[in-house]
C-alpha cells in the first residue's frame, strides 16, 4: 500500500474495516449517464472508484444509469466502455445498466405503493413546480396525493400500459412537502416517456427518475461505499429514505469535490453545442476536455491517472489550474517518449563545402532519461531542413541561432555557419548557404570552441513529409464565460487561435512507419503524437503539449 496520507474517503473504509460494517467488502462503481462522452472530470471519479477498490482487494462496477431514452445514444455507451478500460479501470465482467433492473425497480414501486408511501399525482410540470415551493417558501401538498392505495395502483399499471400521455401523470413518493430539504418534497420516481430505449426498445414507456434508480441500482449490485459528487449531497435523505423504505441493502453515499479546470468548459450540454455547431471537429477533437479526445491529442492515461491522484480528495470545492494537466503529461512523456528530429516551419540549408552526393548516418540519442532507449543513426546530407524561427536576418545580440556570421551546433551532427541567406522575388529568406566544419563531428569541437545555440534539422533528401496541427487551449480565458452575459457567454471566450495547421513538415524517416498512437518528443518543439487521419494517407501530427513554460511564453510573444 502506498505511504501516502489517507484521504477521508479512505479513512471511512479503513473505519468500516475495522468494524465490520461490511464484513471487509469495498464494492464501488462509475454510474455514467451514456448521454455524452466522458470527460476529464469523469476521470477522477473513475480513478478514485476503482482505485479504492483495488487497494482494498474489492470490486469495482461499470454501471450506466441509461433511464431517459431522449438522450442517450449507443455511440455513447461504446464510447464510455473504451475511456473506462482505456483510463485502467478494470471492471472485470461487471458491466451492468439501469435498464437491467427495470422490472425490479417497477416492482418495488408497487411495494411502496401498496405501502402507502407512493402515489400517481396528474400535476404537470409547472404546477409541480409551483406546488413544491422554494428555500424559503414550503410547499404544499398535491390534490392527488390522497388517492388510495387501490387507485394509486391501477394508475400506475395503465401509465406501464402506456393508457396515458408524456406529462399526464408521474409516480411520487409520499414523504414532506414542508421539509427543508426540497428534494423530499415528494419527488417523482416515475414519469411517462413514450421513447424507445437503445437496450429495452419500447418495452416500456414508463420510467425511473434517478433519485429512484440510484440506490436501487446500488443496492442489487451490493455496493458498499457509493461515491458520489458534492451536488448529490442533498440527495443523500432521499437515497436512505428510499432504501430505508425498502428494507433492502444499504450502501453509505459518500460525496467528494468534482475536477473543475481553468481554460475549460466541462458541461456536457455545452459541449454537445460545441459539436453539433461545428465550433469542434466532434466530441474526439484533441481541444475538446473528452477522454477519447484527449487520448487522441496524445495524453497518457498513466498521465492522467497521476494527476487525479495529485489533485487528490476533499470536500472543498476549487478549480484546478489545466497547467497542473499539462505537466502531468510533460513528467510522464519526457521520460517515456523517444525523441525525434522534426521541423514543423521548413527553411532550406545548402552546405556549401560539403562532398557532393555523400550522405553520413549520425548517431543521436532516443531518450537521454530513459537509459535503456538507446540510439538510433540518422541520416545527413549537403541539403537539410531548419526550424524558419532558427534565423533572423538582422539578430539580435542574445538570439543564440542562426543569423549572418554566426556559427550553431546541429543536434548529433556538426558546427555550421551561415556565409549567405537567398531571398525570393517578395522578399522572404528561402535557403541559407552555410559552411560545416568536418572537425566538429558529433558536435564537439576538439579545439575547445562554444556555441550556445544547438538546432535541430532533417535531412532534405530523406525527410518524410508530415502534416502538424498545433493545437492551443480552446479558451483563451482562465474562467471561460465569466463577466458576459448571454445564453452561452462561453463562447465570447473562444480562442481564434485554437489550431494552427501546418500541412509542410518535415520529420526525420524513422516516422515513416508510425502508427496511430505513437507518441514522440520532437527536440525542441514539444510532444506529438501521430493522429487517427494518418491511417487515410500520409503522416498527421497532434501537439499533445508544449515543452514546459512553452505556453506561457508562446502568450507573452501574442
Amino acid at each position: 500500500m502506498s505511504d501516502a496520507p489517507l484521504n477521508f474517503i479512505e479513512e471511512i473504509i479503513e473505519a468500516d474495516n475495522a468494524s465490520g460494517k461490511w464484513k471487509g467488502r469495498v464494492h464501488t462503481r462509475f454510474p455514467p449517464e451514456p448521454n455524452g462522452y466522458l470527460h476529464i472530470g469523469h476521470a477522477k471519479s473513475i480513478v478514485l472508484n476503482s482505485g479504492l477498490a483495488r487497494r482494498y482487494g474489492g470490486k469495482f462496477n461499470l454501471r450506466f444509469d441509461d433511464t431517459n431514452p431522449e438522450k442517450e445514444e449507443q455511440e455513447y455507451v461504446d464510447s464510455i466502455i473504451r475511456d473506462v478500460k482505456w483510463l485502467g479501470g478494470d471492471f472485470e465482467d461487471r458491466l451492468f445498466y439501469a435498464s437491467d433492473y427495470f422490472g425490479q425497480m417497477y416492482d418495488w414501486a408497487e411495494q411502496l405503493i401498496q405501502k402507502g408511501v407512493a402515489y400517481v399525482c396528474d400535476l404537470n410540470q409547472d404546477q409541480m413546480k409551483e406546488y413544491r415551493g422554494d428555500w424559503n417558501t414550503p410547499g404544499k401538498n398535491s390534490p392527488y396525493r390522497d388517492r388510495s392505495v387501490e387507485e394509486n395502483l391501477d394508475l400506475f399499471r395503465r401509465m406501464r400500459k402506456g393508457e396515458f400521455e408524456p406529462g399526464a401523470k408521474t409516480l411520487r413518493a409520499k414523504i414532506d412537502m414542508t421539509s427543508g430539504n426540497i428534494n423530499l418534497r415528494d419527488p417523482v420516481m416515475y414519469r411517462i416517456l413514450k421513447e424507445s430505449h437503445h437496450r429495452t426498445g419500447d418495452t416500456w414507456c414508463i420510467y425511473p427518475s434517478y433519485d429512484w434508480a440510484h440506490g436501487n441500482e446500488d443496492s442489487i449490485e451490493g455496493i458498499t461505499h457509493s461515491i458520489c459528487t458534492l451536488e448529490f449531497e442533498n440527495h443523500r435523505p432521499l437515497y436512505d429514505w428510499f432504501l430505508d423504505q425498502l428494507g433492502v441493502h444499504h450502501p453509505q453515499q459518500i460525496e467528494f469535490a468534482k475536477l473543475q479546470l481553468t481554460y475549460t468548459v466541462l458541461s456536457k450540454r455545452n459541449m454537445l453545442y460545441l459539436v453539433q455547431n461545428g465550433i469542434t471537429r466532434g466530441w474526439d477533437d484533441p481541444r475538446m476536455p473528452t477522454l477519447s479526445a484527449m487520448r487522441r491529442r496524445g495524453f497518457p492515461p498513466e498521465a492522467i491517472r497521476a494527476f487525479a491522484e495529485d489533485v487528490g480528495v476533499t470536500k472543498v470545492e476549487s478549480v484546478i489550474d489545466i497547467g497542473r494537466l499539462e505537466n502531468a503529461a510533460r513528467d510522464h512523456l519526457n521520460k517515456h517518449a523517444p525523441r525525434r528530429l522534426g521541423v514543423l516551419k521548413p527553411l532550406k540549408v545548402t552546405i556549401t563545402n560539403w562532398p557532393a552526393g555523400q550522405v553520413e548516418e549520425v548517431e543521436v540519442q532516443n531518450n537521454p532519461e530513459d537509459e535503456a532507449a538507446g540510439t538510433r543513426k540518422v541520416p545527413f546530407s549537403g541539403e537539410l531542413f531548419i526550424e524558419r524561427d532558427d534565423f533572423m536576418e538582422d539578430p539580435p545580440k542574445k538570439f543564440f541561432r542562426l543569423g549572418p556570421g554566426r556559427e550553431v551546433r546541429l543536434r548529433g551532427a556538426y558546427f555550421v555557419a551561415c556565409t549567405e541567406f537567398v531571398k525570393d522575388a517578395s522578399g522572404t529568406v528561402v535557403e541559407l548557404k552555410c559552411t560545416y566544419d568536418p572537425a566538429t563531428k558529433g558536435g564537439n569541437s576538439p579545439d575547445g570552441r562554444k556555441v550556445k545555440g544547438t538546432l535541430h534539422w532533417v535531412s532534405a533528401a530523406h525527410a518524410v513529409d508530415a502534416e502538424v496541427r498545433v493545437f492551443d487551449r480552446l479558451f483563451a480565458a482562465e474562467f471561460p464565460g465569466k463577466g458576459h452575459e448571454g445564453e452561452r457567454p462561453f463562447l465570447k471566450d473562444l480562442n481564434p487561435n485554437s489550431l494552427e495547421i501546418l500541412k509542410g513538415a518535415k520529420v526525420e524517416p524513422s516516422l515513416a512507419g508510425a502508427a496511430a498512437g505513437d507518441r514522440f518528443q520532437f527536440e525542441r518543439l514539444g510532444y506529438f503524437t501521430v493522429d487517427l487521419d494518418s491511417k487515410s494517407g500520409g503522416l498527421v501530427f497532434n501537439r499533445t503539449v508544449t515543452l514546459k513554460d512553452t505556453w506561457a511564453k508562446e502568450q507573452a510573444k501574442g
